[in-house]
């Protein structure tokens, strides 16, 4: 989250979207009720949350293809009570590619549910919308956090530091099985200081 120019979290509006198959079924059949969206931390503190962020693992998407690793985002507290995003990655090319966006609280009861946009990419620029950024799991004193959208099709792990350790991880899988998710589809991200590697978390 490639429509957009960055990878980074909060760039879920651009979320690759998903084929669906039609199947005829008989006329006394009901359809499967969908599921639920995942379930967001029930309190998140905004304050605590903002400032610098870094990409850990990643569902892979279309949008993230230009970016080699070393993906951060930046949240800052904006005049009018909106996170603005600065979304940043370095390149195959070496070079650095970035994009900047606002995110708006659409759950004010937990905080963890935001619409994102970005006034650069046509259809991503509106500021009111349906949440597509769920903050679902929180790591002690906001060291690392899980986000997804409402679909799943999208997921990142964040941390404040490049790198976490063995036992941290662990507590990410969990997370991102209690999400609805499966760790096998998260692929690690390349940052300095961390892992140099691209390796699905469920085979880390």
């Amino acid at each position: 989250m490639r429509i957009a120019r960055s990878s980074a979290p909060l760039r879920l509006a651009a979320a690759t979207g998903a084929a669906f198959a039609v199947a005829v079924l008989p006329a006394t059949a009901s359809a499967a009720p969908p599921a639920p969206a995942p379930v967001p931390v029930p309190d998140l503190d905004l304050t605590s949350y903002l400032g610098d962020w870094h990409q850990l693992a990643a569902i892979p998407a279309p949008f993230s293809l230009n970016c080699a690793g070393d993906t951060t985002a930046t949240y800052t507290l904006e005049t009018s009570g909106d996170i603005g995003v600065h979304n940043r990655c370095r390149t195959w090319s070496g070079g650095v590619d970035e994009i900047r966006g606002t995110a708006t609280v659409t759950d004010p009861t937990t905080n963890a549910q935001l619409h994102v946009s970005f006034p650069s990419v046509p259809g991503q620029d509106q500021r009111n919308g349906a949440p597509n950024y769920i903050v679902t799991a929180l790591g002690p004193d906001y060291a690392w956090a899980l986000v997804t959208d409402p679909t799943r099709l999208s997921g990142f792990v964040l941390s404040r530091t490049p790198s976490l350790d063995a036992a941290t991880w662990t507590a990410i899988d969990t997370a991102i099985t209690t999400t609805g998710q499966n760790t096998c589809v998260y692929l690690t991200t390349p940052t300095t200081g961390g892992r140099t590697d691209r390796t699905p978390l469920c085979a880390r």
